[in-house]
């Protein structure tokens, strides 16, 4: 049995370190020399979460049949709003003993949706202040963009989002005033080093990249927070060979569907990459091929979709399963360093949509819709012939 890096070490190279290897040529693989097993919590949400996590598992026993690699898959409790029928809360006690076991024992946590305040609990609970949303276009889909195709060609896109601070971490409360009407508000912060900590990552990864990052502010409308975030980028920066700009995050929303090629890392505050990385959906053709994960600096991560979990289509075989799939495959090379695996996986994808084969969010003339489970066989498929 193949063993792979341990994910702790891996992971502090990412976030601490920012050895990423979105971009990276070195060669790592399973073929590595690998010290502890794979072990990797689920968490299968709400909506179509079941299906598109059952997807992504497939594709995950396809890795282990061709490689010959045991992952060690735990299935955890519910989340979202699910476990709030259950219990109450969002993140549950027991999912949250569930996420620490599975830390502890080096391993990652691949999650589906879930409602509610899940995945803000959840990054506070583990301070998983580095979200990373890659926002790569795909070659075979470029027809079916909302966008022209020459706007999106050759796009490469990073958003570092900090999820540690801003509005989503604040707090809030509803009162009443003299005449008995609600009054409702909301406080947020940023310190000092919640900002380096996380443009420290966008540096580090612009120097792998083409060397540019562009931070995201408001000066007018949150003035003392805007001003921190350019001092503290400005000092950063100063620090490594890049280049910096400063975009308003209305103008950085136009500037991304306009002008996407200007972009490489993006790095922002809570509110206004969780705005920019879901409008980045219409550079890939669907907001249901958005995916990204979330880090700490001890080690957790935890990869995801960047959607919601469209109950309407839940139990419909309908739902789109390659951002959860695109999460695995993240998860593969960035916390177990299997690159030609990921790699092969993406290949898979793009071999089936090149083919002609679409869910119905990336439908037009000429292509053959499939649903979730045909999709998945699909891609398998393609995975294993691809071997």
């Amino acid at each position: 049995m193949m063993k792979v890096p341990d994910s702790n070490e891996f992971n502090r190279e990412i976030v601490s370190d920012s050895i990423l290897p979105w971009h990276r040529h070195d060669g790592r693989s399973s073929t590595s020399a690998h010290l502890n097993p794979v072990t990797i919590g689920v968490l299968k949400g709400e909506g179509i979460g079941v299906e598109i996590i059952e997807s992504t598992l497939e594709v995950l026993s396809a890795v282990t049949d061709q490689t010959g690699i045991k992952f060690e898959v735990q299935i955890g409790g519910s989340i979202g709003l699910d476990a709030i029928a259950q219990g109450g809360k969002p993140l549950s006690t027991s999912v949250m003993k569930f996420c620490d076991d599975v830390f502890e024992r080096g391993g990652v946590i691949l999650c589906g949706p879930g409602g509610d305040r899940f995945v803000y609990d959840m990054r506070r609970r583990f301070d998983l202040y580095c979200k990373l949303n890659p926002l790569v276009p795909n070659p075979a889909l470029l027809s079916c963009s909302r966008l022209k195709s020459e706007a999106v060609n050759d796009v490469d896109v990073l958003v570092v989002r900090d999820n540690a601070g801003g509005i989503y971490q604040g707090k809030w409360c509803e009162t009443h005033d003299e005449n008995q009407k609600r009054v409702c508000s909301q406080e947020f912060s940023y310190s000092e080093d919640q900002v380096q900590r996380i443009v420290r990552v966008a540096a580090k990864v612009a120097t792998q990249r083409r060397g540019k990052i562009t931070a995201i502010v408001k000066p007018n409308g949150v003035p003392t927070i805007s001003k921190l975030w350019q001092e503290v980028t400005d000092s950063v920066a100063s620090q490594f060979d890049i280049s910096v700009d400063y975009l308003e995050v209305d103008n950085a929303a136009y500037q991304l569907l306009r002008s996407p090629e200007r972009f490489d890392v993006i790095v922002t505050p809570n509110l206004f990459g969780d705005i920019l990385a879901d409008l980045g959906g219409l550079l890939l053709g669907s907001r249901g091929l958005c995916f990204g994960a979330s880090f700490s600096d001890r080690g957790a991560a935890v990869y995801q979709t960047n959607h919601g979990a469209a109950y309407d289509l839940a139990g419909k075989d309908r739902a789109n399963p390659v951002a959860q799939i695109r999460s695995l495959a993240m998860m593969l090379d960035f916390s177990f360093g299997l690159t030609k695996e990921a790699d092969r996986i993406v290949d898979a994808i793009t071999t089936v949509w090149a083919s002609g084969v679409r869910t119905d969010d990336l439908a037009e003339p000429g292509c053959r819709c499939v649903g979730t489970r045909e999709l998945t066989n699909l891609i398998v498929d393609a995975f294993v012939g691809g071997s």
